[in-house]
């Protein structure tokens, strides 16, 4: 993600969570001024869908956290969204870092998409997305390092 693209997601934000607090383009030069590893989706000109890791921690001792990710609707059912998904799990694993993020409950579609991709429920946040009030599962997925011992024993 460039800072030109920050308008176009925050309007695909205003789409999406619009009942969530959308995050202004500000929350997104916010991450990138922090370091974060935001991608976009783009057909030509058109921004059709983002996705951001924040990376916390030292060389050696990362933790990511899935910020945001979104697709815009006319655009969803392409595989978007996975694709986002894989190339910031993808930094994850390169830093041998879990990733953790928090899902609306009711969002059956990215629930599903992330047990695909290794991810496991953690817990519930009560009243999570504010003004609705919505929970959300806090999720995890391990970091490849434990992902590759888990799966030689």
């Amino acid at each position: 993600m460039r800072r030109r693209h920050v308008r176009a997601c925050a309007a695909i934000e205003q789409v999406l969570f619009a009942d969530e607090s959308p995050w202004p383009p500000a929350a997104f030069h916010s991450e990138l001024d922090l370091g974060g590893y935001y991608l976009v989706a783009v057909e030509g000109e058109e921004v059709l869908g983002y996705a951001g890791l924040a990376i916390m921690g030292k060389r050696g001792d990362h933790e990511t956290s899935l910020h945001t990710i979104g697709v815009l609707p006319q655009h969803q059912g392409r595989g978007i969204g996975k694709a986002l998904l894989r190339a910031v799990l993808a930094k994850a694993d390169e830093l041998a870092a879990p990733v953790f993020l928090e899902v609306r409950v009711d969002n059956e579609p990215a629930l599903a998409m992330y047990a695909a991709h290794g991810f496991e429920r953690l817990g519930v946040r009560r009243g999570y997305y504010q003004p609705s009030g919505a929970d959300a599962y806090t999720m995890s997925r391990p970091a490849a390092a434990t992902r590759s011992q888990e799966d030689i024993h």
